[in-house]
């Protein structure tokens, strides 16, 4: 009996799903690493207001609705962005620009929506407000959002991304895992030395902390690769980590804005 291999378009879909679960249980695995947490586990319990059940319920809607989508994407460009894998296959260039288009156009579709969201106090209230239930973030709630918002941010925004970066679903394969990977870790709770993200990149996981605690609400909406839009839209608030009594370590405005 002759077995295929999966396409690259369920490959596209799949992939980034098992990333998500693989990465954020590694991540869940080193919670106990106390000296490194941003918060402390009691204030995981006490503070989140969603229960880690429902969280794992939302992230699977949310991820369903996701694969759904992408898998009428693939059947709408499917011609036009084959054409384009076989053209650009051997050329590392086509590649690297693929991923910067559609990074820049992700930041760019996230920010505008993510800050839109919290201005309006409809959206905030009834549809954003549910992913900062998660006061203190944690790996696995990364892509927990109310349907809409994972609608209309994630699912479409990296829709937009694979169609005006012109990538092949083989390409999108690697660019929406690195992202998802890149969620997760702004959203861990944990300040590991050695992170490569935190080495590159400035939106990170204290960075986007600031963002989950009341006083920065308002601020850091840049998610989530760069803080461009943060920075030319004076969104940005700067932070530093200090030590927490009672061990760990604490992400604290340098200056603290109402």
């Amino acid at each position: 009996m002759e077995y295929s291999l999966p396409s690259d378009e369920i490959l596209a879909i799949v992939v980034p799903i098992l990333v998500y679960w693989v990465y954020s249980g590694v991540y869940l695995m080193l919670g106990s690493l106390d000296n490194y947490r941003l918060h402390s586990r009691k204030d995981e319990d006490v503070k989140n207001l969603v229960s880690k059940l429902q969280v794992v319920k939302g992230v699977l809607l949310q991820q369903l609705v996701q694969a759904a989508v992408a898998f009428l994407v693939f059947k709408i460009t499917g011609d036009d962005h084959s054409a384009a894998a076989t053209s650009d296959s051997a050329s590392f260039l086509s590649l690297v620009r693929q991923f910067v288009v559609a990074m820049f156009v992700l930041d760019t579709w996230q920010y505008f929506w993510h800050r839109y969201m919290h201005l309006n106090k409809f959206l905030y209230r009834h549809v954003h407000s549910w992913h900062h239930r998660l006061v203190v973030p944690y790996s696995f709630g990364s892509q927990y959002n109310h349907p809409v918002e994972g609608l209309l941010l994630d699912t479409f925004g990296g829709g937009l991304a694979f169609i005006l970066s012109g990538m092949s679903p083989r390409t999108s394969i690697f660019f929406f895992s690195f992202a998802t990977i890149k969620g997760i870790d702004d959203h861990c709770g944990l300040w590991l030395p050695g992170n490569i993200f935190h080495l590159f990149f400035w939106n990170n996981t204290a960075y986007h902390d600031v963002h989950h605690q009341l006083y920065g609400n308002k601020y850091n909406f840049s998610q989530p690769f760069f803080i461009t839009w943060d920075m030319i839209l004076g969104t940005h608030m700067p932070y530093k980590l200090e030590r927490r009594a009672g061990g760990g370590l604490e992400a604290r405005p340098l200056n603290r804005r109402s």
